[in-house]
């Protein structure tokens, strides 16, 4: 059986919580990552930046608190980075990932997305860290945000309006 984690994350936005259970057992850099980003309320007025409707939702970037639209999902210089952590865990809908530079396994920072559907061609080639246990419906919902379908950016940034940790909830 996994390793269940003793802390949970909620996400509040304008379209409602999501609440994220890790998995400490496959990635623990990922999730100590995350939870330190968390605790130190890094992600804390950032946002989604990047929808595919149906597809997936992408977050977490420092360009996204107060830099230009064009910025948004280039990530900030200097921040500190994870090594992959790849594992046996499917990309299913509701995984979550962190986000890295194309062809660097090993440039994770602050950015993560959430899977809506599934992504075999993510298995082993992404870090999956955990999933959302509640608030698929809020991510679905802000997956329809109004985009460029060609380059993915929403039209207005959906805010992280506060990221935290609680205490899991036991099955």
């Amino acid at each position: 059986p996994a390793i269940v984690d003793d802390e949970q994350a909620v996400i509040e936005t304008e379209f409602g919580k999501i609440t994220i259970r890790f998995y400490p057992d496959v990635a623990p850099r990922h999730v100590e990552n995350f939870k330190k980003l968390t605790r130190e309320k890094f992600y804390d007025g950032l946002a989604f930046h990047r929808v595919i409707p149906e597809n997936l939702v992408q977050g977490g970037d420092p360009q996204t608190r107060s830099g230009p639209p064009e910025a948004w999902g280039k990530g900030m210089p200097g921040q500190p980075r994870v090594a992959a952590e790849f594992n046996t865990r499917p990309f299913v809908r509701g995984t979550v990932g962190m986000a890295r530079m194309v062809g660097d396994p090993d440039s994770v920072t602050s950015q993560f997305f959430i899977s809506l559907t599934d992504h075999p061609e993510w298995n082993g080639r992404y870090t999956g860290f955990g999933e959302v246990i509640k608030g698929l419906d809020v991510v679905s919902r802000i997956s329809q945000a109004p985009s460029n379908p060609r380059s993915q950016q929403v039209e207005r940034k959906i805010v992280l309006r506060r990221v935290y940790l609680e205490k899991a909830e036991t099955k």
